[in-house]
């Protein structure tokens, strides 16, 4: 998408910047911008000054108050798991706590920030969907086979890539906050 629109990025693999144990604090708010605010500023400052783009995303499920929320990645609670075993807890969970539960509603939320020297940015994108009981497809990660996209008209994990792309909370958040970075809104 950056590329598309024209301007040049760097990650932190071309910066050689490697993961530190301080970067576990930075999601430590209660709400995606924040913690994508949180992200951006302290790579900000990592590269001393270079404008920086961060994100935080997860799912919110209207039955669950909201939950998993900011907590999306480490809902399970289960500390030194990480791939596919942790998407499977996290999922697992979800079933668990959506049993019985009439309102299957939910999204995808990802808020995109952009800091540099002189502003800052914060965009949301949202893709609504159901809760499913049972996994689709075999695509996607994490929530993937248990979402159903109201866009696509089936499971996440269903979608090929462009499709999915075409519709996520992601690329929604990303495409409006390239417009604001482009339009210096």
């Amino acid at each position: 998408m950056f590329a598309e629109a024209g301007i040049e990025i760097a990650d932190l693999n071309d910066l050689a910047i490697v993961e530190a144990p301080d970067e576990d604090a930075l999601e430590a708010f209660e709400t995606f911008e924040e913690n994508a605010l949180a992200k951006a500023r302290y790579f900000h400052r990592l590269t001393r000054g270079m404008p920086t783009v961060a994100d935080d995303s997860g799912l919110e499920v209207d039955a669950l108050r909201g939950a998993p929320g900011v907590r999306s990645k480490r809902w399970a609670s289960r500390p030194g798991l990480t791939g596919i075993p942790l998407d499977q807890a996290n999922n697992a969970r979800l079933v668990s706590e959506m049993r019985g539960e009439k309102n299957r509603r939910c999204r995808y939320v990802c808020v995109a920030a952009f800091v540099s020297a002189s502003r800052e940015l914060v965009r949301r994108g949202e893709a609504e969907g159901e809760v499913l009981d049972a996994p689709r497809g075999s695509g996607g990660f994490g929530y993937d086979p248990f979402i159903f996209s109201r866009d696509l008209g089936r499971a996440f994990a269903e979608a090929s890539r462009s499709e999915k792309e075409a519709v996520s909370h992601r690329g929604r958040a990303f495409r409006a906050l390239i417009e604001g970075m482009r339009s210096g809104g």
